[in-house]
């Protein structure tokens, strides 16, 4: 039984030595052990609020990222309409200058096929005024060569005359 139930002076001499120990340690080792605690909660604290502000800056910058970046599709699909309006533009300007140009080209085609004609028949003209003169002429020298003939055409001409 003398295993089970300590003595009385190991008792004492172990709780002074607890006592001592105790009060070596709450005064040497308690304070800084508690002090380096406090200090790695702090800097624990610290480190999760500076996780947190970066994860909120992470999603701040991510935010204004996806916004530039819609900004940037916008500002390309607004130019790229701006473009093609242009191109549609230039496409009927040019249209319409070559359909202007046609049609001018087609007029003085017109113009010059009128001229021409005109010219042809003035040509035409002149030549059959020509030719009868010619022939009038031929023929009035064939029936003029004689006298007799040349008083009975004066008579004749002077019946048609009408005078007043």
């Amino acid at each position: 039984m003398n295993l089970i139930t300590p003595e009385f002076g190991l008792l004492f001499w172990q709780t002074l030595i607890f006592l001592l120990l105790f009060l070596l340690l709450a005064k040497f080792a308690w304070k800084p052990i508690l002090g380096s605690l406090k200090e790695r909660e702090d800097s624990i604290d610290q480190a999760l609020k500076m996780a947190e502000q970066a994860k909120l800056e992470m999603q701040a910058l991510k935010s204004g990222n996806e916004k530039l970046l819609a900004d940037a599709r916008h500002e390309r699909d607004q130019m790229l309409k701006e473009g093609q309006a242009i191109a549609n533009r230039l496409v009927e300007q040019a249209k319409t200058t070559a359909t202007e140009e046609a049609n001018r080209i087609s007029q003085q085609a017109r113009e010059a096929i009128q001229q021409e004609k005109n010219q042809a028949l003035a040509e035409v003209r002149n030549t059959a005024a020509q030719l009868s003169v010619d022939i009038a002429e031929r023929v009035l020298r064939r029936e003029l060569a004689d006298p007799a003939a040349q008083q009975k055409l004066v008579d004749d001409y002077l019946k048609d005359v009408k005078l007043n």
